[in-house]
């Protein structure tokens, strides 16, 4: 089974084979509701992250009983996809990116399923599935798809957007993209040992770009809107290719 987070509307029946709504329940205070079925012969789960009518804001997502649920269906790999800005002139809005790092500026969120006596210390030099990357960055360049990778972005706090001061001050770090909701769903999936990869939607410039109009969730969700049938394709397009990497190697885990 292959994890979706985001929904990306691949939950619809006219996609999904089969779908089913699950209560899938979990140590960490809700249980989650994921909508189940096949998309091109490959099982799916997918996990609306911000809740079925948008509830949650991004601090106060479930990540930790989102993953977990994941996990305890089963899943061999996650594919999430956020709304983020640019902080480079050339990643333009309207494209995908598939970042390969994360700078972490949340402060607010339970990050670990670190537990009293179980203190869990994750190596995070690749936070991103390299071989989940390179499958999405394959099927990107035959559906002709503007993309960007290697991307490094900023995971934010939130809900509120950046101020031109910190916009400015992430593009001197050197980072290209800027989400609320990377951290900590990539460092959660990383500890439970699933290969995750987010498919970051360039929505605006944030507000650094002189003479452009500033951020806005209206701006954001007009962009989703356009490009959420981009989004459904690539990851429908990619789930052969990834159910067959992951499900290989995690047979050949499970024999040794």
């Amino acid at each position: 089974m292959i994890g979706i987070i985001g929904g990306s509307g691949l939950e619809d029946p006219k996609i999904m084979a089969g779908a089913k709504e699950v209560s899938v329940k979990t140590p960490y205070g809700k249980h989650c509701i994921i909508v189940t079925g096949k998309i091109k012969g490959i099982e799916v789960a997918v996990l609306s992250r911000h809740g079925a009518h948008h509830e949650y804001s991004p601090g106060t997502v479930p990540y930790k009983a989102n993953v977990y649920a994941l996990h305890k269906l089963g899943c061999i790999a996650i594919i999430a996809a956020s709304a983020c800005g640019s902080l480079k002139e050339e990643i333009v809005p309207g494209s995908l990116s598939f970042p390969a790092h994360f700078v972490d500026r949340t402060t607010k969120r339970d990050q670990s399923f670190t537990e009293h006596g179980k203190v869990i210390h994750e190596p995070m030099g690749e936070p991103f599935s390299g071989d989940l990357r390179k499958i999405l960055e394959k099927k990107c360049k035959e559906l002709g798809f503007d993309f960007t990778a290697e991307t490094t972005v900023v995971t934010i706090e939130g809900p509120r957007f950046s101020t031109k001061a910190e916009s400015e001050l992430f593009r001197s770090w050197g980072c290209d993209l800027i989400n609320m909701t990377t951290v900590p769903e990539a460092c959660l999936a990383k500890e439970m040992k699933i290969p995750y990869q987010v498919i970051n939607l360039v929505t605006d410039y944030d507000c650094w770009r002189e003479n452009t109009e500033h951020v806005t969730i209206e701006q954001v969700m007009k962009i989703m809107k356009e490009n959420s049938e981009k989004v459904k394709k690539l990851i429908s397009e990619s789930l052969v290719e990834v159910n067959d990497k992951f499900g290989r190697a995690n047979s050949s885990l499970k024999k040794n």
